[in-house]
């Protein structure tokens, strides 16, 4: 068939005038400018991730509350739970991209990981409509391991599997859709980041003012059931656009992680040869002398013909790897906060005042749609006004630098975390005024809206920092790389949640000692989270530092962009 194979077979370089160089239709034939890619395929791959984020964190929104409730998890072990699940689902794409741009294709990874989502869910669902035998009380909780809890963690871990195919294969898909070459398609791909952004997040928002609701108030297994059909009407309208997809031609010869690991393996082999050898390497070979081929250096052993020599494209596509590594680890901080919305922030909002003037109780992970809100108001602001105007005088695609992009949102992550802390700290105080600190279940007399800030602080940070490294991840890797580009961005979070889940473990173990109370302890009125709060921002502010320390020397692929 001929779709299957498109996204693998070779072919050579298109010869009508309005083909796009690099890319063949769902029939293996050049692909046409006029009737096939742009905003005409990418809109269908948005309308997937609208669904798709609907499902994820249909799930991952409110799953603190499912774990302390019906499961009966205390809230550390709960919020350790929440961040070794994420972690994993952001830490899976590399191996889902591994396989997609070694062997399967994006088009065929993503078909296959729907198909596993649609499982996972379904199981999901199935566990949560058999009862558990749980016992909670206010000093202890507990649940016997049974079918259904095995049945649910299965099912939670087989949809991280499923997200680590669908999530960076569909983002670099939708990329691929524009033509970076074309002047008109680039500045629209970047445009593509801003709007595929605004729809993952749109999916977010009805999640969070829907199904959290249903969750908490009706049923978790029709809560989880809904996402289940999400991601069936999500392959439908992925396979609805089949035919105007752009599919990149795969280079002949060996696999870009071979090429890669080639450099590798040969500078470590050369490691030994003179500095007088490399430079008649270079010289041979008509390598330029430039700040480029100067940055590490210690690769360029690698064109040495002693034991086995690689290209200067090789060379450049190892080299442009690497230079990712200083920009992942700095960001890794900004991940660490962004965990604690869905787990600590949720907690806060369960103990404060949620009732409205019509007696309607606002769902605690429902404030999280304030994050989502803020974005899909400030990405067209961002997108349509910002940007040009920025444009005007910087004259680049982006308005402003993806690293400058990035290094904003860091600044606005670290101003959020001050600002958590001093509403916690007003929100424990309101606590010992009213004489509530040994009432874990009463309502402390303090409006939930207090939360927002940090919340509105959060989305606008993500609209400048995530779609930033989506697009930094994206454009700096080699074009075959890119879906493991994207699997890189989203392992900065995989490994942050991994982080954030070990200093929760580490504080949690040193501030309960001797009979003291924990700064996570189950009754927050007795807890510090202010001080975990104040510690991040500690923590935020070391990262944006480090972060425009090594951004300052950073060596673009395209100085364009940079």
């Amino acid at each position: 068939m001929a779709i299957s194979g498109a996204d693998d077979d070779e072919a050579g370089t298109p010869l009508l005038t309005e083909s796009v160089d690099g890319s063949v239709d769902y029939g293996s034939k050049p692909a046409v400018r006029s009737s096939s890619g742009g905003w005409r395929s990418a809109r269908f791959i948005i309308g997937v991730e609208v669904a798709e984020r609907f499902a994820y964190y249909g799930i991952s929104s409110n799953l603190i509350m499912y774990l302390t409730g019906p499961l009966g998890q205390s809230t550390a072990a709960a919020a350790a739970n929440v961040n070794a699940w994420s972690g994993m689902a952001s830490l899976l794409p590399l191996l889902g991209a591994f396989v997609a741009d070694s062997f399967l294709g994006r088009f065929r990874t993503i078909l296959a990981a729907s198909a596993l989502y649609v499982l996972g869910l379904g199981l999901l669902t199935l566990s949560a409509m058999i009862p558990l035998d749980c016992k909670v009380s206010s000093l202890h909780s507990s649940c016997s391991p049974r079918f259904q809890v095995i049945t649910f963690f299965s099912a939670l871990y087989l949809v991280a599997f499923a997200q680590g195919g669908h999530k960076p294969c569909v983002q670099a898909f939708g990329a691929d859709q524009f033509d970076e070459n074309d002047p008109e398609e680039c500045k629209a791909k970047s445009s593509f980041f801003n709007w595929w952004y605004f729809g993952m997040c749109f999916g977010t928002l009805i999640t969070l003012w829907v199904l959290n609701y249903i969750q908490d108030n009706l049923s978790w297994a029709l809560g989880f059931g809904i996402p289940c059909i999400a991601m069936v009407v999500a392959l439908v309208i992925f396979l609805l656009g089949t035919r105007t997809y752009r599919f990149s031609i795969r280079r002949e010869g060996r696999s870009p992680f071979a090429r890669i690991g080639n450099v590798y393996v040969a500078a470590v082999k050369n490691w030994s040869v003179s500095g007088a050898a490399v430079i008649d390497a270079e010289e041979r070979l008509g390598l330029v002398s430039d700040k480029s081929s100067q940055q590490f250096s210690f690769l360029n052993k690698a064109l040495v013909a002693k034991n086995g020599s690689c290209s200067i494209d090789e060379l450049e596509e190892a080299k442009s790897v690497l230079r990712l590594a200083p920009i992942w680890l700095t960001c890794l901080v900004y991940a660490v906060v962004f965990a604690q919305s869905p787990t600590f922030f949720t907690k806060q909002g369960a103990t404060m005042e949620r009732s409205t003037t019509s007696g309607y109780k606002i769902s605690p992970a429902s404030l999280q749609s304030f994050i989502s809100l803020s974005i899909v108001i400030f990405i067209p602001i961002y997108d349509r006004i910002l940007i040009p105007i920025a444009r005007s005088f910087t004259h680049k695609p982006g308005g402003i630098t993806m690293l400058q992009r990035i290094g904003t949102g860091i600044f606005l992550s670290f101003l959020a975390m001050v600002i958590a802390a001093l509403v916690e700290m007003k929100r424990l105080k309101t606590a010992v005024d009213y004489g509530l600190i040994d009432s874990p279940d009463a309502t402390v007399p303090m409006s939930v809206w207090w939360l927002v800030p940090q919340y509105v602080l959060y989305g606008i940070s993500d609209v400048f920092a995530m779609v930033g490294l989506q697009e930094f991840f994206y454009d700096q890797v080699p074009s075959e790389l890119r879906s493991v580009g994207l699997a890189l961005y989203l392992s900065i979070f995989g490994i942050g949640s991994f982080l954030s889940s070990f200093l929760i473990s580490v504080i949690e173990k040193a501030t309960s000692q001797s009979g003291q109370v924990s700064w996570f302890a189950n009754n927050l009125n007795q807890a510090h989270l202010d001080y975990f709060y104040w510690l991040l921002a500690c923590l935020s502010f070391i990262g944006l530092a480090s972060y425009l320390y090594f951004a300052k020397s950073y060596v673009s692929k395209r100085l364009n962009t940079l």
